[in-house]
């Protein structure tokens, strides 16, 4: 993948959805957490309205279906907080994806019982947050990031051990399959039915999220950051969550 990085202050807005659509089709791949959800001290400590599934399908139906998010969460957390329908779901950084309609699209190996083993009993020594992922597997940090080094070395260890690729995320590390992450997610869905023939747009806060925005200014779209991390690949900026969902309609 190819993409300039620059620094995210100085990306302008994002034109109005709108205007975008007026130039025709787009379809939109859409990361969760601090992207449509506020961070929290911990992955189960979100707050999410009860009705943000059913306005995400609404977005979907506006889009004709073109909408996916895109999240580290697995899909069976994702349906815990979103009960809509008619979006899909690429969920562990794109090692799991549904459609719209439930159907399998990718399901990555579950990582080796060891590998959550290993995880947990670190964390439980040093003070941290082992998430165990039907596609992954998570060290966080968020409530000692002093620890963020020592974290990520010993995640890296486990990952040679196993022939795993990291992600690093914010407050989080993360362990996944070889060649599993956002970008390859959008990839795959861009020539499918709804997306193919769409400028993709990617929207993401996070350092996982800019495979995504390569991934889409490689098909012909852009990147849209949320906060002010950089450098980024990303073409235009929106400062809160808030904003990604006054951009989108919401």
């Amino acid at each position: 993948m190819s993409g300039a990085m620059t620094t995210s202050l100085a990306l302008p807005p994002p034109p109005p959805i709108e205007a975008l659509e007026e130039n025709g089709p787009i379809a939109l791949f859409v990361d969760f957490d601090g992207t449509l959800v506020n961070i929290a001290s911990g992955p189960d400590a979100i707050e999410v309205s009860d009705d943000l599934g059913r306005r995400l399908g609404s977005l979907a139906e506006r889009l004709e279906g073109a909408l996916a998010l895109v999240s580290g969460r697995g899909i069976d957390n994702l349906s815990r907080y979103l009960t809509g329908e008619g979006f899909f779901l690429a969920g562990s950084h794109g090692g799991h994806i549904v459609s719209s309609q439930g159907d399998m699209l990718r399901s990555a190996d579950p990582l080796p019982d060891t590998v959550h083993q290993e995880l947990s009993a670190f964390a439980k020594q040093h003070g941290l947050l082992h998430e165990r992922k039907a596609h992954g597997a998570a060290l966080h940090y968020r409530a000692r990031p002093e620890a963020e080094a020592m974290a990520c070395a010993f995640a890296g260890q486990i990952a040679v051990a196993h022939d795993l690729a990291i992600k690093n995320g914010s407050c989080v590390v993360e362990l996944v399959r070889p060649g599993v992450n956002k970008g390859g997610a959008v990839e795959m869905l861009a020539v499918l039915a709804p997306f193919a023939g769409r400028t993709p747009i990617f929207i993401g806060d996070d350092f996982t999220d800019e495979d995504g925005f390569e991934a889409c200014t490689d098909l012909g779209g852009f990147g849209i950051l949320v906060g002010d991390r950089a450098p980024t690949a990303a073409r235009f900026r929106l400062g809160t969550v808030g904003d990604v969902h006054a951009w989108l309609n919401l």
